[in-house]
């Protein structure tokens, strides 16, 4: 998560008030608010990579792809973020009527940035899970060619899958897709 912004107590129904209005983004968990920071051009140049192709292969079908301003909530547990992108399958559910803040992602895809890769690999992961429509979570990281595909199996344990050549092909099996880890990183490093 980002620096807190205050140490008191804040209802979410607040939150969400403050957050509709802002011209930042900021994530919320039990209570306390968190700004989010920017992204490098790595990152944005792999959310583009990503976003693209999924688009493509989703363009017409049940499936729609979200980008970073899709707010998702994680009712069990107060969680509100903005994953880098975001899958949602079949009816779409939203908290209220400004339909902004998603309830049932299937997949959930973050970049790594240096300051956040420990907390989404590992709380924030945590609190995913508890999305019972949540089928898979990658990670990509923004500073090395690797991808992690954490995915639920049919009795609902998670497994790893790990991701370093550029000819490997990552599985998106809940939406019935692969993309190559080289059309992942397509133009992320060149020039350096």
């Amino acid at each position: 998560m980002g620096q807190a912004l205050a140490k008191q107590y804040i209802s979410e129904a607040d939150y969400l008030k403050e957050e509709r209005v802002a011209t930042e983004k900021h994530e919320y968990f039990k209570g306390e608010i968190f700004a989010m920071s920017g992204a490098s051009r790595y990152h944005n140049r792999l959310a583009s990579n990503i976003q693209g192709n999924l688009f493509n292969h989703l363009k017409g079908k049940k499936c729609k792809p979200y980008g970073s301003d899709m707010r998702v909530h994680v009712q069990k547990n107060t969680l509100y973020t903005y994953p880098d992108i975001t899958i949602v399958c079949g009816k779409e559910e939203y908290l209220d009527n400004e339909f902004d803040t998603l309830l049932n992602p299937k997949v959930i895809i973050e970049i790594l940035s240096p300051s956040t890769k420990d907390y989404d690999r590992g709380s924030k992961f945590m609190l995913y899970r508890a999305i019972p429509s949540l089928e898979e979570y990658f990670l990509v990281d923004s500073e090395s060619v690797f991808v992690e595909r954490f995915y639920k199996d049919e009795v609902g344990i998670w497994t790893l899958k790990e991701y370093k050549n550029q000819s490997d092909l990552v599985e998106f099996s809940s939406i019935q897709f692969t993309l190559s880890v080289e059309e992942i990183y397509n133009e992320v490093f060149d020039n350096e």
